[in-house]
């Protein structure tokens, strides 16, 4: 076995698929120190540059104090402070939605979720360049699981129509994290109402920096309805970690009873929940933040010129350079870096095999000149690395 494994590594390397971590000596931020060098980050998600500010430091600080540093238990035993059930109630009268419901990570909602809502005699319907936890919690969950061409709306209307299942999910990402795209969430939801489905949406990457104040893609399209059950990250745009999810109070209630990875999981520390109340209200004020960060989105848009490679169609922070093979991608990837600047490369199975690209995260934390940084470097790059 041993040796297998080694050789399955070795093949990896040699097709340019080896992931390595980097070790980080610093805050995360848009000047981050790892490996021993300082760079310029666009690597992270942190969309709002909430997960160093003082004041969530400082929340987190004087929570800890109070609450401790463990919950000690599963949520239905002692595990469920008051820090969680506050934080739960503020998220959900903030994306508008009935209840709310906390999970450790993104990963664990979607699993948890999607493996309670539905199962055998049910479908699921999902978005072929989905984000694999959603696609585990489709194959997890027992229901028969679909999938549908890339923001296809008639290739679902053409699954919906034929199914023949008690109970229809349709699930999907809102923004793409490797595509930086926007759902047609307004057309999903029609065929919802037509075909009696119900609309799960991941909104891990729209959550604090779309729609009016932050309040998530949902907002942003002015889409409201009791078929939808959304779950958003509190890592990225939040800054800190974990997960929720908002629905009608019936399907939450629900959850808590049923939704496996809630219910036999020691939840998060208590003090990371007082640490997000106050993110929320950051994000809650956040405006300047906001047109801040997609000021600096559409100065790069704009004066991006690139012949070798093309940025993908994205108004969002996600912004796809694609490259094409994994080696170019790579080596393009290490001329920024040699540069002082991180930008990572994204290859398959993330992304379809062909497409390999540079995954560039743009922050509110960013200046001008950090980006007319990056555009120097594209460019230079460009004209020196090899076709």
């Amino acid at each position: 076995m041993l040796a297998a494994l080694q050789l399955a590594l070795d093949k990896r390397l040699a097709d340019g698929l080896l992931r390595q971590r980097r070790l980080l000596d610093s805050p995360q931020a848009e000047h981050i120190v790892t490996n021993d060098q300082s760079y310029l980050s666009f690597c992270s998600n942190d969309y709002l540059g909430l997960a160093n500010r003082p004041e969530l430091i400082s929340a987190m600080q004087q929570a800890a104090g109070e609450s401790g540093v463990g919950s000690g238990a599963s949520n239905l035993i002692t595990g469920h402070h008051r820090y969680h059930d506050d934080l739960e109630r503020q998220l959900a009268a903030f994306v508008e939605r009935p209840a709310a419901l906390l999970f450790s990570t993104g990963y664990m909602a979607n699993i948890g979720v999607l493996g309670a809502l539905v199962g055998r005699g049910d479908a699921i319907f999902a978005d072929k360049l989905n984000h694999a936890c959603l696609n585990d919690g489709g194959y997890y969950s027992l229901a028969s699981f679909h999938r549908f061409a890339h923001n296809d709306v008639q290739a679902l209307e053409a699954l919906l129509k034929t199914s023949t299942a008690k109970h229809k999910l349709i699930a999907v990402d809102a923004v793409f994290s490797m595509d930086g795209d926007i759902a047609p969430l307004a057309e999903y939801l029609q065929l919802c109402e037509r075909y009696d489905a119900y609309l799960y949406v991941d909104d891990a990457h729209g959550f604090g920096v779309l729609g009016e104040h932050g309040q998530g893609t949902l907002h942003h399209l002015g889409l409201r309805s009791p078929r939808i059950i959304m779950m958003a990250t509190l890592g990225k745009a939040a800054g800190v970690a974990g997960a929720f999810v908002a629905a009608e109070s019936v399907v939450i209630n629900y959850l808590i009873q049923t939704a496996k990875s809630y219910v036999y999981s020691t939840p998060a520390p208590p003090a990371l929940s007082a640490t997000l109340s106050a993110s929320l209200r950051l994000i809650a004020q956040g405006d300047a933040l906001r047109a801040h960060l997609y000021g600096l989105i559409a100065y790069f848009k704009v004066h991006l010129s690139c012949q070798k490679w093309r940025l993908m169609p994205s108004d969002t922070s996600v912004q796809p350079l694609l490259v094409g093979s994994n080696q170019a991608a790579l080596a393009l990837s290490a001329y920024l870096q040699a540069a002082g600047i991180l930008v990572p490369a994204i290859r398959p199975p993330t992304v379809p095999a062909g497409t390999a690209r540079l995954r560039i995260s743009i922050s509110a934390a960013h200046s001008l000149e950090d980006i007319q940084k990056l555009l120097q470097a594209i460019h230079q790059a460009e004209s020196e690395l090899p076709s």
